[in-house]
């Protein structure tokens, strides 16, 4: 009897101060919880090397797990420019993170995950996490402190749902090649562009489940 195919998805919950991850194992139609946790960067108020250590930490996950694909959320657009310019920054590390593995992204608006995972695209955070505590069968005691582990959890299981079925989601690139092919706008010409210097070790402070 031929085994059923088996996946492994990484969620990533982009942030500046809290990011949080969360994989799944899929195997055929049934999908199980790996493990989630949070990459916590309040130690520093440095952008550069929060974001040094999201890249860091992101490829060290992908490492552990080897994950098929990845899933990451949205950055929402809310009226402080500052803060939505700082969360494109984390997701876009963590999704080079990703490329520079050659694993497949796909993005989720916040709003496509909670209608995927509770019925309801205007769903709280506890909400969100009160059903994929059901769902994947995760024990009270192992439920993490932060939510941006279990919003990560649900980008993943959201993309689990979607698997198989014709969906609108931003498919990502899947290596270099094709994000410069598809973004040669954004490609500079310009030669001796200075580096950006700034510490380079970072407190370890992540936790995870």
């Amino acid at each position: 009897m031929k085994q059923a195919a088996e996946r492994v998805i990484l969620g990533i919950d982009p942030g500046t101060n809290v990011m949080g991850y969360g994989v799944i194992k899929v195997v055929g139609t049934k999908a199980s919880i790996v493990s989630m946790g949070v990459i916590d960067m309040r130690t520093t108020d440095d952008i550069y090397l929060k974001l040094g250590h999201i890249f860091k930490r992101v490829n060290g996950i992908i490492d552990e797990y080897l994950p098929d694909e990845m899933a990451i959320e949205a950055p929402f657009f809310g009226k402080n420019v500052q803060s939505m310019l700082k969360l494109g920054r984390a997701q876009g590390v963590a999704i080079a993170a990703a490329i520079n593995h050659s694993v497949p992204i796909t993005e989720y608006a916040p709003l496509k995950i909670k209608l995927a995972i509770t019925g309801n695209g205007a769903a709280s955070k506890e909400q969100v996490a009160g059903m994929l505590q059901r769902l994947l069968n995760i024990d009270t005691t192992e439920m993490p402190k932060f939510f941006d582990a279990t919003d990560a959890l649900g980008a993943a299981y959201c993309h689990f749902l979607q698997m198989g079925r014709p969906n609108r989601a931003v498919k990502g690139p899947k290596n270099w090649k094709e994000y410069i092919a598809g973004n040669p706008e954004k490609v500079s010409c310009r030669k001796n562009i200075p580096s950006v210097k700034g510490p380079e070790n970072l407190n370890k402070a992540d936790s995870g489940n």
